[in-house]
């Protein structure tokens, strides 16, 4: 008797090239991608791979309720909504592709880090509404700052690579390495020594229990003075309050942000947000961007390879 053919389901939108690399590997694929947990729950049985999006949280109860799955693949870099240790803990293996929108972020958070240091943001509003104010916006040169990065996974030692040309100092902290995880560039320090000597602090974390509200009121005090904040990371990184409050203070020079706390805004909700969260839309000291950090059109294409990758490797 034949072997039955290995399936995948896809349920979310991606680049094609995932669907047509599983199809070249011989596994048999269907894309589904507006399911939401409950219908997931009854398209899935039977699939040994599944490739969810964020909005569909996969926890125990999913899992323990589709016995045929082999993986379940992200395509990006966050598994907040996927339970990987009860996954991994019942054989199913937990896979995503930091790999493919890593460049991304890392163009993206300089791009961040030159309009926070040169005002590129608020100049560009001002000029619009027929303001030319040269000294208000006189900028701050890279080199002369020194840069501290939380997390060194993927995205973190992109923007890295990206910071040697500015001749700044680079710092990083990541709780989870062994030491001798930087290159030659970047000094590995303690989160105490991090927070003595940066002008500069760049999130480049996951979201878990750890890392909720890593920067709150309690961090801002550590900072041995007023520095700049970068998040490309997860929008509850950051504790929200802390930040406005820490900004109204001038311990937060200014902050960029490509994600927040509370996403997919729209201009009938703005009404409604937190004064923390009203405060920092009208800070002319931030800059926000919607959560596109890693969305660009080559990372979509290597987000889905990538992830095609490590799914035929996990089935063959």
């Amino acid at each position: 008797m034949s072997r039955p053919m290995t399936k995948v389901l896809i349920s979310d939108r991606t680049h094609q090239v995932l669907e047509e690399k599983l199809n070249q590997a011989g596994i048999e694929v269907s894309v589904e991608p507006d399911h939401d947990y409950d219908s997931l729950v009854v398209a899935a049985q039977g699939y040994d791979g599944l490739v969810v999006r964020s909005k569909v949280n996969i926890d125990s109860a999913f899992i323990d309720s589709v016995p045929s799955l082999r993986c379940i693949g992200r395509v990006g870099a966050g598994m907040e909504t996927i339970d990987v240790a009860y996954a991994e803990s019942h054989g199913v293996r937990c896979l995503n592709s930091p790999e493919g929108n890593r460049d991304a972020v890392g163009d993206h958070t300089v791009g961040l880090l030159l309009s926070l240091l040169n005002n590129i943001a608020r100049a560009d509003a001002e000029v619009r509404r027929g303001l030319w104010h040269r000294e208000d916006n006189r900028g701050l040169e890279v080199g002369s700052r020194t840069v501290g990065i939380i997390g060194f996974g993927n995205m973190g030692a992109a923007f890295a690579r990206r910071l040697q040309g500015f001749g700044c100092r680079i710092v990083a902290y990541d709780k989870y390495k062994p030491s001798g995880y930087a290159p030659e560039y970047v000094d590995e320090v303690s989160l105490d020594e991090l927070q003595e000597v940066a002008d500069v602090v760049s999130f480049h974390v996951p979201l878990t229990d750890d890392t909720h509200h890593y920067l709150d009121a309690a961090f801002v005090d550590r900072m041995r003075h007023p520095f700049w904040l970068i998040n490309t990371a997860r929008g509850a990184v950051v504790d929200t309050d802390a930040l406005a409050g820490a900004m109204r203070q001038g311990k937060v020079l200014g902050a960029a942000l490509d994600v927040l706390e509370h996403e997919n805004m729209n201009a009938d909700a703005l009404g409604s947000v937190s004064p923390a969260m009203d405060y920092l839309f009208r800070s002319p000291h931030t800059v926000l961007t919607p959560h596109v950090a890693g969305w660009t059109v080559e990372s979509k294409y290597k987000l889905a390879a990538v992830l095609a990758d490590k799914i035929i490797e996990t089935l063959k």
